[in-house]
């Protein structure tokens, strides 16, 4: 065997934002019998290149490696008596001149900590700055390690200090066992922080060793020159514990930083295995109807953003009590399908609630097609279209408060229709009835569809794909999301528009039906003709025109799609290819 001290090592990076239990984590792979570790090889480098001051600048410079590249070389991939090298990392430190060996060798990983915790204790050594933090460069990081396809593992410093379900356990616990002991916690939560480091281990290929769960309390031979003025805390631990229950009152003098670095740690946050939070959910994450939408851009407000930062504030009439209203629209060869009868309404209903500072109606269009290009959706997409009364100043009902404008949102979705349109639908009628004029009128477009949810609960407990909604005399509106029409004896009939929303494709197969020479009839019409009718189908953006075959369990005529139902399809098809408004695009060049 040759020597021990010249064997070939394996590194394994660790790269994180200051204050992120990162020592903590160094003093965890310390432990190990088959790793040695390094604190900060790259911190010397880091002060010369970009001269920024410490208290201990000139002894560091004077006792460590100042020239980065030959850290790289001679101290970080250099051969040593161990299977393992940890390299606890500042991603800052990872400054430009560089060698691409440093991320190209070796086995790497993240460790994020919410700027909420960091803050309040970073600058009692050096003034808080976005640049200290280096949370852009921790992105940066991530984002060169995936570009070599070597997405690294993440994982968030809460799940190292704390878990829910561990804590929440021992509080029923000692409910009900008075004596129940702090050891008990401290258990508990040993078993979850062995959970998030084996599961570290197992993503680094690495074996996990018990003895990385607990450390002696003090200094440490392996500790940098700068530990007196940053280990404080952690010399005093032994293991890792459970942060505190409640935090201290955030300091505001930094809340601009934390605005600009809250949006890279979520960025990070995404790829983290298991999350730790208060209100943490237990389901797997769902796959999507269309997995196409995992990744769009959606317009909030006066931007386009990506998906999962698609939000609007906790301040918005939205949140604050459903203030909006809404359109439906339907992209078919590059053209948006009936646009200025939908841009009709949308205004009628923000009317009818007094909306005030509402977006122009071309500032509205270039929204939208702004959206559509930035994705690059031209055909068999929905837009959900939505405008609230805006933000406001502080919470509450009233409008008075809302001072900042309207909130503009498009959500355009790669979406088919969203019914079984070849072979038909089921529908139960709902106990819910519909809202009355007296109430709430329906003809304006509004976000609060209570109403109609609750019947579409009914219709989900019945396993039919939508419920019918009757109004308060007990003649038949629409169903909980669409208008609806019958067939008997030759005569196309739909229900008045009182109680239901004259739907732009309702009305849109009124006039198919009158341009193909059927006979159309609108007069209130009872649950029992439906039950009786030769065809039913229903009419809405979202699905187009749906053949219904079965109503409260009785079949529609003999069960299948009639021939006026295909007849006005195939009609709506031809009209839905014919026109439309021509998404503008810039020219090519």
């Amino acid at each position: 065997m040759g020597d021990p001290g010249n064997q070939e090592i394996e590194v394994i990076q660790s790269w994180s934002a200051p204050r992120s239990i990162s020592t903590a984590l160094m003093y965890s792979f310390a432990q190990r019998d088959d790793c040695e570790v390094l604190d900060e090889p790259l911190y010397a480098n880091f002060l010369r290149v970009t001269g920024v001051d410490r208290p201990y600048r000139e002894k560091l410079l004077s006792t460590m490696e100042s020239d980065g590249n030959k850290v790289v070389k001679e101290i970080i991939f250099a051969p040593g008596k161990k299977k393992y090298r940890f390299c606890k990392q500042i991603a800052k430190e990872y400054v430009p001149g560089l060698t691409k060996d440093l991320l190209k060798k070796g086995k790497h990983f993240l460790l994020i900590r919410n700027p909420l915790d960091i803050l309040p204790s970073f600058d009692k050594v050096v003034p808080s700055s976005l640049m200290e933090l280096g949370l852009t460069d921790l992105v940066s990081i991530y984002s060169e390690l995936c570009q070599m396809g070597k997405p690294p593992p993440i994982i968030d410093a809460a799940d190292l200090q704390q878990d829910p379900e561990c804590f929440w356990s021992y509080q029923v616990l000692r409910r009900k066992d008075k004596v129940a002991s702090r050891g008990g916690l401290c258990k508990r939560i040993r078993k979850l922080i062995q959970a998030t480091l084996r599961g570290l281990c197992e993503d680094l290929n690495i074996s996990f060793q018990s003895s990385m769960l607990k450390w002696d309390e003090g200094p440490k031979s392996i500790d940098g020159i700068w530990a007196p003025w940053w280990y404080e805390g952690v010399h005093k631990s032994t293991c890792f514990k459970p942060g505190r229950k409640y935090p201290k009152p955030f300091p505001f003098s930094l809340y601009d930083l934390l605005e600009h670095s809250l949006p890279l740690y979520n960025i990070l946050r995404r790829h983290v295995k298991q999350r730790t939070s208060l209100l943490k959910s237990t389901l797997p994450i769902p796959d999507l109807p269309v997995p196409e939408n995992e990744k769009l851009l959606a317009w909030v407000g006066d931007e386009i953003v990506p998906r999962e930062s698609a939000k609007v504030s906790v301040f918005d009439s939205v949140v604050q009590g459903g203030d909006s209203v809404w359109e439906g629209l339907r992209v078919y060869n590059g053209k948006i399908f009936k646009l200025e009868e939908h841009l009709d309404r949308m205004f009628d209903s923000a009317k009818a609630l007094a909306f005030s500072n509402v977006p122009t109606r071309e500032e509205i269009k270039e929204a939208i097609f702004t959206t559509l290009n930035r994705n690059g959706m031209y055909d068999n997409t929905h837009i959900r279209l939505s405008l609230t009364r805006g933000k406001k100043v502080t919470s509450g009902m009233s409008p008075a408060f809302n001072l900042y404008g309207c909130t503009l949102i498009v959500l355009a979705e790669w979406k088919p229709p969203v019914y079984d349109n070849t072979k038909g639908i089921t529908l139960v009628t709902a106990t819910t009835r519909r809202n009355s004029p007296n109430n709430l009128d329906s003809k304006i477009h509004h976000n609060n569809l209570l109403n109609n949810i609750l019947a579409k609960i009914e219709g989900n407990n019945a396993n039919a794909d939508d419920a019918i909604m009757l109004d308060k005399d007990g003649y038949v509106s629409e169903t909980n999301a669409t208008n609806i029409f019958l067939v008997k004896k030759g005569h196309v009939l739909t229900p008045h528009a009182d109680y239901c929303l004259p739907g732009i494709t309702r009305a849109t197969v009124m006039e198919l039906v009158v341009n193909e020479k059927f006979p159309l009839v609108e007069r209130r019409i009872s649950l029992s003709e439906f039950h009786t009718a030769e065809e039913v189908w229903t009419t809405g953006t979202m699905g187009e025109l749906s053949p219904v075959v079965k109503i409260d369990g009785r079949l529609v005529g003999d069960g299948q799609v009639g021939p006026v139902t295909r007849h006005l399809q195939n009609a709506y098809k031809k009209l839905t290819e014919e026109s439309g408004i021509p998404i503008s695009r810039s020219d090519s060049s």
